[in-house]
């Protein structure tokens, strides 16, 4: 018990200026990001072609749970390659819900502020997902820094 909160404690006090850690932190968001932004965006884009009338908000959760099952697919089979089906699909889920729900969280609360709505329009698509990339990355840094855990390859 005394180890773990040791362990904590130290873990508050990471090196924040690392470049080898901050661009091992970058390559695994840019590939969470990938996975969340597929089922994410492809759930908004196929309502708004579609012209299916739900609510807003109801969009919007199906495309976090969207995203969120396409982050897990995507990471799990990039760690398939380097531990198999069952620990990579349990790496996929228990090292990264965290970077993915505040990923897809935020790329959706700024589509819904920028257009009032789950709507996908050619200039906010890029801001989604600079807003999408920079959320997590300080949680993935620290998940690398202190733990020594990423949330990807």
């Amino acid at each position: 018990m005394v180890e773990k909160i040791v362990q904590a404690s130290n873990s508050l006090n990471i090196e924040w200026n690392c470049t080898p850690t901050w661009r091992k932190a970058s390559y695994n968001t840019s590939w969470c990001l990938l996975g969340c932004s597929i089922g994410d965006m492809g759930t908004i884009l196929y309502f708004q072609l579609m012209e299916i009338d739900w609510p807003v908000f109801l969009i919007m959760a199906l495309a976090v749970f969207n995203g969120l099952v396409t982050s897990i697919v995507l990471e799990t089979i990039i760690l398939y390659k380097q531990m198999g089906l069952k620990l990579g699909l349990k790496t996929a889920l228990g090292m990264s819900l965290i970077s993915m729900i505040s990923m897809e969280v935020a790329m959706n609360l700024t589509d819904f502020f920028l257009t009032g709505g789950a709507t996908l329009n050619w200039w906010v698509v890029p801001i989604m997902l600079v807003v999408g990339f920079i959320t997590p990355l300080p949680y993935n840094y620290w998940r690398l820094k202190a733990l020594g855990k990423g949330c990807c390859a």
